[in-house]
């Protein structure tokens, strides 16, 4: 009878440090997400299920989770840190001058025939309205570029609205894999 007892303390021991810990894992270090539509196809569809990741600063052209509204979160991806000056001209994204390559968006182009997937802007025609991504900010963009609502239309994120990045997809099993940039 005591060694009952026993046995079953240590099971509910066992299971307050295993919920502690998911606890304190989800709070600090990872979370799970929802893609709701489809801003980031190709490279993410819609009810896509990702495994955020609370750790480091999000780089240019991750794909970050932030806080949207009270009850929203959008996933996009990072193309402007403070400081840079974000211009399109003629399909093509250039950061302070430079011409950048945007491999995850090539499948995309290629399947147009009725103009560029991104239409061409500077940073000060966005609601953004600087010449620059202002400090403490980042400028992000879905993929899917004619259907994103992002930094063109919402202006720049705030850094601390990030609640972290992504790149694996864990459901549906089918779709598993990590993100490439």
């Amino acid at each position: 009878m005591v060694e009952d007892k026993s046995e079953i303390w240590e099971w509910i021991k066992a299971f307050f440090i295993a919920l502690l810990l998911v606890i304190v894992l989800r709070a600090f270090f990872f979370t799970p997400a929802v893609v709701e539509g489809s801003s980031m196809n190709p490279t993410l569809q819609d009810q896509n299920r990702l495994i955020v990741t609370k750790i480091g600063e999000p780089k240019r052209f991750d794909i970050v989770v932030f806080r949207a509204t009270e009850d929203k979160d959008y996933i996009k991806r990072v193309i402007g840190l403070p400081g840079d000056r974000i211009e399109y001209k003629g399909d093509i994204l250039y950061i302070n001058g430079k011409p950048y390559d945007e491999p995850y968006l090539d499948k995309r182009k290629q399947e147009l025939v009725d103009g560029p997937l991104t239409n061409s802007f500077t940073l000060s025609e966005t609601p953004v309205a600087s010449d620059v991504v202002p400090e403490g900010h980042l400028f992000v963009m879905g993929d899917n570029r004619r259907n994103s609502m992002d930094s063109r239309h919402i202006g720049a994120i705030p850094i601390e609205k990030i609640i972290g990045k992504t790149n694996i997809v864990y459901w549906p099993m089918n779709e598993m894999k990590i993100v490439d940039k």
